[in-house]
């Protein structure tokens, strides 16, 4: 079966078309500027490229034109939509009621929709795109995958607050995490890959970094403790997001400079993190090379970054009473082995040691020395088979 793997953002969509017999990606592409001048869409079908620059004012016709790209003659990867069996679709938002993916149906659209005021940024894009799906293909199976899902195991004492409980009650205020498919994908490839069972008394950390980043406590397999909270905000410094910031803080700047709610979270979203410390740039690749040649604001960003990850990593071991692996993955997890050494740097407490020469190496990989008692890994991230996966197996039920 070939499946569908549909990523909405407010004016973007990436999409790849994987075939489940063998897991390989037969298509992979993204629509720019949906609604913007300038619309256009890229897609890469093994060494053949498929580009168009087209009007797309809404989501339909920007899925409309992506059918369109994969089923072309020449340049497309299938002869007809007949041939794709089911979509899956990634949802940022799912609240607390979804615990795992789900095959989209009128109740499951209305839950995505009452998540809206939890995930206002994504939750929207993500309904255009699956209701343009199911305008354009009305007869094939769509499956819904939450972000949020593999944290819904976390503990009261993990997930709630510390402000009064009518607010989780009334408005269900709570730490809900992202980046769960990635989580759930490397800590059980990691597993795997180590030869372990990890659903019996093995400790994970997964260390997804990115220009969003999270961090995740693994215990027996599932989800303990997670960074990020209600929303993408809070936990590490990111690229453009701030992290963790004590709320007075937001409220003296406010009141300082006159400036509402929603001013102060475009601030902490798009104008802080990595950014913000530098002045400079949110792509730690800048951030590296100016912080080389000196630069003293990227230096600090940089070691702001180290710091935070180095508290939720010590911070997960203690909570978890140890560790018996930690795993790096996402842009800059898989692909900055300076900053993997840096966070690492002061770790062998813990029974963590590093081996510099392999941490050179690239692609999935153990990192840790041979006599580490924590075993420190790369492991590439693929969301989009993780959402394959789910997909397919849930439709063949």
């Amino acid at each position: 079966m070939n499946i569908l793997i549909i990523n909405a953002g407010s004016s973007s969509l990436k999409y790849q078309l994987i075939d489940m017999q063998d897991e390989s990606v037969r298509a992979k592409g993204q629509v720019e500027r949906i609604g913007i001048e300038g619309s256009n869409l890229k897609q890469k079908v093994g060494g053949l490229e498929y580009q168009i620059i087209a009007p797309m004012k809404n989501h339909i016709e920007a899925i409309e034109h992506m059918l369109k790209a994969l089923t072309d003659s020449e340049k497309g990867a299938v002869k007809s939509m007949d041939e794709i069996g089911a979509v899956g679709h990634r949802v940022l938002h799912g609240g607390a009621d979804f615990t795992k993916s789900m095959i989209i149906d009128d109740k499951v659209m209305d839950a995505i929709r009452a998540c809206i005021p939890l995930g206002p940024l994504h939750n929207p894009a993500n309904i255009m795109g699956i209701e343009a799906c199911q305008k354009v293909m009305p007869n094939t199976p769509m499956v819904a995958v939450f972000d949020t899902a593999f944290h819904q195991t976390m503990p009261a004492e993990s997930y709630l607050y510390g402000i009064p409980m009518e607010y989780y009650e009334r408005l269900k205020i709570r730490r809900y995490g992202f980046h769960g498919t990635s989580h759930r994908y490397v800590s059980k490839r990691a597993a795997d890959f180590l030869g372990v069972d990890a659903q019996k008394g093995y400790r994970m950390i997964t260390c997804h970094l990115g220009n969003g980043s999270s961090i995740c406590a693994v215990k027996d397999g599932k989800c303990f403790d997670t960074s990020m909270g209600l929303t993408p905000l809070e936990g590490v410094l990111m690229g453009t997001r701030s992290g963790s910031v004590d709320p007075a803080a937001l409220q003296f700047i406010m009141n300082s400079d006159n400036i509402s709610v929603d001013e102060m979270l475009t601030i902490l979203n798009k104008k802080s993190g990595l950014l913000g410390i530098s002045g400079k740039s949110s792509d730690m690749r800048d951030i590296d090379r100016m912080a080389d040649e000196g630069d003293e604001r990227c230096i600090m960003a940089r070691n702001i970054l180290v710091h935070t990850i180095k508290k939720f990593v010590g911070a997960y071991a203690a909570e978890m009473g140890g560790v018996d692996a930690i795993v790096f993955t996402a842009g800059i997890g898989e692909n900055n082995n300076a900053l993997r050494e840096r966070i690492m740097d002061g770790f062998e407490y813990l029974g963590a040691k590093l081996d510099k020469e392999k941490n050179k190496g690239r692609g999935e990989m153990i990192i840790s020395t041979d006599d580490s008692k924590v075993k420190i890994l790369v492991i590439p991230t693929n969301e989009e088979l993780a959402i394959a996966r789910d997909t397919l197996a849930l439709v063949s039920k």
